[in-house]
């Protein structure tokens, strides 16, 4: 049976221009609905009137989703700042938006499922990017707009994502430790399903290699759900007989967690352990030392997310688009050279 992806893809349009066209949308060409039409009749696709139904309404109104709460629970500084982003840019254009999240993945699709049933939004950003996720295959499959806030890794042709390049901001910040001596550097990492996470780990991953340091599989540690949990695991690597003498940690959560670790280990930054990490956040400043730490603008990254899918609503002929916002080292107190 065919789906609303494969006639996209033979009339040269986005999913969501069919799903328009389907609904007789006033903003679609009438020249492009020809074209959707006649891929339509030659596939024999059979719209889904319940969910094209999401392009009748002028809503002007787009949910936000955030991970269910079993998911990073703890990083709502960044999607706070980001959701700051998103309002600051509708209430320049007079669109509304809503939150969503769940206990779980499964709650949060109903809800979406509900929206979309219901012809009450145009569609979504997804405040995250991970593998295999339930939304996503079904936004897909419906031919619902969204926009990511982290990079696509399916359908990346008709992805619409923003995102910073993770893989050189951990490179830069890997090979800023290198550039202060540092030869046995660890990373910690938040839950590798997540995107940027394994992105920032191939970053590190590249600047050893390419200063020729070998890799060590025992200084690399992946923390999932709420940092204290993960306690034991930060322990082990640093009462290795030879343990790293700098660690870089995928977010600034995870760094506090290891500074305040190394303490009880006797150990202080940065004298005997430097530590970089990422986001810029709040705690990078509370932290004493204060981090070193890339800010990845989240403002910034919602207000770019924001622009994305209004003006996917408005133009919904436009191409798939791909925003890379800049990101930056702030270094302070919590790296030096090694003894």
């Amino acid at each position: 049976m065919a789906t609303i992806s494969d006639v996209a893809k033979l009339a040269g349009v986005s999913p969501s221009t069919v799903s328009r066209t389907c609904s007789n949308h006033p903003s679609i060409s009438q020249r492009t609905k020809e074209r959707v039409r006649k891929a339509m009749a030659e596939l024999g696709y059979e719209p889904n009137f319940q969910a094209t139904s999401l392009a009748t309404q002028n809503s002007k109104t787009f949910g936000i989703l955030l991970p269910s709460s079993d998911y990073d629970v703890y990083q709502k500084s960044f999607y706070l700042e980001a959701i700051r982003g998103i309002g600051l840019f509708c209430n320049q254009k007079q669109y509304m938006n809503t939150i969503i999240t769940g206990q779980n993945d499964e709650e949060i699709l109903q809800t979406v499922q509900s929206m979309v049933k219901g012809g009450r939004v145009e569609g979504f950003i997804l405040l995250y990017s991970r593998h295999d996720d339930p939304v996503i295959k079904y936004l897909n499959s419906e031919g619902i707009l969204y926009v990511l806030i982290g990079k696509a890794t399916k359908d990346l042709s008709d992805a619409i994502y923003v995102d910073n390049d993770n893989i050189q901001a951990s490179r830069e910040l890997t090979n800023l430790l290198i550039s202060k001596g540092h030869k046995k550097i660890g990373y910690i990492s938040s839950d590798s399903e997540y995107n940027f996470s394994q992105d920032r780990k191939s970053g590190y991953m590249l600047a050893l290699t390419e200063n020729s340091i070998p890799m060590n599989s025992q200084y690399i540690v992946e923390c999932s759900g709420i940092p204290d949990y993960n306690n034991d695991k930060i322990k082990e690597l640093l009462t290795l007989e030879d343990r790293p003498t700098a660690i870089v940690t995928s977010d600034d959560v995870l760094a506090t967690l290891l500074i305040s670790t190394a303490y009880t280990l006797g150990l202080k930054v940065p004298d005997d352990l430097s530590v970089a990490s990422f986001n810029d956040s709040l705690l990078s400043h509370l932290c004493h030392p204060q981090l070193t730490s890339v800010d990845i603008n989240a403002l910034q990254l919602g207000i770019e997310a924001a622009s994305q899918i209004i003006n996917h609503i408005e133009n919904p002929d436009l191409l798939a688009t791909k925003i890379i916002v800049p990101h930056r080292i702030i270094e302070r107190e919590s790296c030096s050279s090694p003894k």
